[in-house]
This record gives C-alpha cells, sequence and structure tokens, in this order.
C-alpha cells in the first residue's frame, strides 16, 4: 500500500492511502502521521477480510 503524506499550512500532516477509503489521519508530526494510517489500514484490511 502507498502512503501518500504532506503537511498543512497549520503544521499537522495528513496521511492517507488512496486504495482503502476512508484511511487517512493526522499526526503531529510526518512519524506521527504515518504509524497512525498504517495501523488504520491494518484495522480496515482485518475487517474487510472477516466480513469475507
Amino acid at each position: 500500500m502507498k502512503i501518500e503524506i504532506e503537511r498543512e499550512d497549520d503544521g499537522r500532516w495528513i496521511a492517507e492511502i488512496h486504495n482503502l477509503p476512508g484511511v487517512m489521519v493526522y499526526g503531529d508530526s510526518r512519524e506521527e502521521a504515518i504509524a497512525k494510517v498504517q495501523a488504520l489500514a491494518e484495522r480496515v484490511v482485518a475487517e474487510r477480510d472477516e466480513l469475507r
């Protein structure tokens, strides 16, 4: 999964994974945003797999 990350004008970092709709998070640092988006993506994928 490709993580896209950018810094907002207010200094926060936003990270998202486009091929997983809704997987988008903010963080106070680049590293925090990446860690949070990875954790959310893992949860979304696990829940999706449970429904199959």
